[in-house]
């Protein structure tokens, strides 16, 4: 164990000594997930022992641990395991090791992929492999995994099926709307009838979802004070609320607008190499659908909301791009939304008067 001593200057008389702990890991499990099987290469430090290979599920992944803990000098303290993030197929793994109270670490595969540097060929070893070595290489900068509460996998489950059953009825939709001038009327009739009950069938669930949705959050306290102060902000709606609940895990990993502008891809960023300097342009790495949410927020609020209205035509007349200025309208939203999360009040408008100031809540408007 290692300590770290830092001196904090308070209103006491006298400096105090804070003691941090920090965590030493020996040993570094990199473990490529995969549907059917685990790939699992262990090292010590940054010196390779051995690969492995198991089934994916609960019963083979307590073994492998069990022979772990039968290592010479191997402490499940000491051990770090390590791996990506691909959704629902690591479920069994991340149950396992954390009720064997497992430090695990689950990152983003991109981020892993691109620490590799310059890599030929790849084979799930090699890949379990690289995981620990990233693993070893960013040992004082991991962020340990904690599970999100059962409720909000719920909600985000919920909410990814009821996006699955609207890309099926825009399948159904739009073609029908497009061949309509363009085929014979009786043949398109009986092209739209037989598609009929299968999209009255889509809209029955998703209305049945949204019913479950709404149910699960007025359950919980804490989800459902949340979403009356996000959706208290001017147009934005519960879709967008709830989505922003889902991605910042009720704002507890994403705390920060700026953050969170970064993630949903509205923060602007430069574009410059010696002395070439482009216009600053948003990064095509971001939650889409988040982004796509905000900004039909945003177009709302700045066609019909008085004050972003004003915003929007002065920033026309200074020869802004109408993108730009609805970018800017996206993030003046966030920034509503994370300074009330963050006071835990509903929105409010301050008219302010020579005399007196009045405060006037905001009607609920909902896009």
């Amino acid at each position: 164990m290692t300590y770290y001593c830092d001196i904090i200057l308070s209103n006491k008389p006298k400096p105090y000594v804070e003691v941090k702990k920090t965590k030493k890991y020996s040993y570094f499990v990199g473990i490529d997930i995969s549907k059917n099987k685990l790939d699992i290469a262990v090292c010590h430090e940054r010196n390779f022992l051995f690969h492995t290979e198991i089934m994916n599920d609960d019963q083979a992944i307590r073994s492998f641990v069990s022979k772990l803990k039968e290592m010479p000098g191997f402490k499940l303290s000491k051990a770090v395991f390590a791996m990506e993030n691909t959704g629902f197929y690591g479920n069994h793994l991340l149950s396992v090791l954390f009720k064997l109270k497992a430090s695990i670490v689950q990152d983003h595969p991109l981020k892993i992929k691109r620490s590799m540097g310059v890599t030929r060929g790849k084979d799930d070893k090699n890949d379990a492999i690289r995981i620990a070595e990233y693993t070893w290489k960013n040992r004082d900068e991991i962020k340990l995994w904690m599970p999100k509460r059962k409720i909000m996998t719920e909600l985000a489950g919920l909410m990814t099926l009821r996006n699955r059953l609207i890309g099926v009825a825009v399948i159904l939709k739009t073609p029908q709307k497009e061949e309509k001038s363009f085929i014979p009327g009786k043949y398109h009739s009986g092209k739209v009838m037989a598609c009929k009950a299968s999209i009255a069938a889509i809209t029955g669930d998703l209305e049945a979802i949204e019913l479950e949705i709404r149910s699960l959050i007025s359950a919980d306290d804490h989800l459902a004070r949340l979403l009356e102060i996000i959706t208290s902000v001017p147009f934005i709606g519960f879709v967008t609320a709830v989505t922003m609940i889902i991605c910042t895990n009720e704002f507890k990993d994403i705390c920060d607008p700026k953050k969170f502008a970064c993630y949903s891809g509205i923060a602007p960023f430069p574009r410059e190499s010696g002395t070439i300097t482009r216009r600053r342009r948003i990064s095509p790495f971001a939650n889409r659908k988040m982004k796509a949410l905000l900004h039909v927020c945003a177009v709302g609020a700045a066609t019909r909301n008085e004050e972003l209205n004003n915003y929007y035509k002065r920033k026309l007349e200074e020869g802004k791009h109408k993108l730009s200025i609805f970018n800017a309208v996206r993030y003046k939203l966030v920034l509503r939304v994370f300074s009330c999360v963050k006071q835990d009040r509903l929105f409010i408008r301050e008219i302010r008067c020579a005399k007196t100031l009045v405060i006037v809540p905001v009607e609920n408007c909902v896009i």
